[in-house]
């Protein structure tokens, strides 16, 4: 299926691994004129992407990433905000309301939500000067699976979905699309990384790490198709909801969750 993305100026924040680097190979195979962004390259871009080092943390980043894809393309008509997670140098999950202090709670939402919230106001006007285009934001299962694992991430990733609606009844009429990618657990560096998730979970709960990635979390999360999420199963759906072809789709939210989320 053409996904009509051809010569389209897409930005992608979070870039450099996991879903972030999925996406931004999805839309350059679609043709798509990629601006990937993340603190450092990874030699796993594909040729012709062009790479914008920046920091998120830094509210002043995302108007420097904007006007580097307008001076290098013209514009922008596709946003996907993928960048978060932990913040830099922190690891999760962490455990219980009392865990997170006032500065991990900040550092979550400015990871998570304000960084953002920053990109889409960089780009809007972008947008629409070209006529409308599309926003994708990656969010997550926990944003609608409270637990007293997270609880800050989750917080953050709801206020996320939250600004997703109101953004696309907002901005809807005037051609500007926004959408919302909410994963469960996904198989990136999160997880598998030396003192990621697996590690964290493992020493809790006395296991094996690889047990843990291969059974005891999918159990744990109860995902019934027994396995983490991978990477290029939520990047087909970012580029799909990124297309022209999903022009009647804005104010949706796609779980690619393995059945995390139950609620109806």
């Amino acid at each position: 299926m053409d996904l009509q993305l051809s010569g389209r100026v897409a930005v992608v924040t979070g870039a450099s691994k996991g879903i972030g680097l999925a996406v931004a190979r999805t839309l350059a195979e679609e043709g798509a004129r990629v601006v990937a962004v993340s603190r450092s390259r990874t030699s796993e871009l594909p040729e012709g992407v062009l790479h914008v080092a920046a920091d998120l943390m830094d509210p002043a980043a995302p108007a420097r990433v904007v006007e580097r894809a307008v001076e290098e393309f013209g514009g922008v008509d596709v946003l996907v905000n993928n960048a978060g997670g932990p913040p830099p140098g922190v690891t999760l999950p962490r455990v219980g309301f009392m865990t997170p202090d006032d500065a991990d709670w900040l550092a979550m939402f400015e990871f998570n939500l304000f960084s953002a919230v920053r990109m889409i106001r960089a780009a809007l006007p972008v947008m629409l000067e070209r006529g409308g285009g599309s926003v994708v934001n990656v969010s997550s299962g926990m944003a609608r699976q409270p637990g007293a694992m997270n609880v800050d991430y989750g917080a953050a990733k709801s206020a996320m979905n939250h600004v997703s609606k109101a953004l696309s009844e907002e901005y809807g009429p005037r051609g500007v699309r926004v959408n919302t990618v909410s994963p469960g657990p996904v198989l990136t560096d999160w997880w598998t990384k030396p003192g990621g998730a697996a590690d964290v979970i493992a020493g809790m709960a006395g296991g094996d790490r690889d047990a843990v990635i291969e059974s005891a979390a999918p159990q744990m999360m109860r995902l019934v198709t027994g396995r983490l999420v991978r990477p290029q199963e939520v990047a087909d759906a970012v580029a799909l909801l990124a297309s022209p072809r999903s022009g009647s789709t804005t104010g949706a939210e796609f779980a690619v969750d393995g059945g995390f989320l139950k609620e109806i």
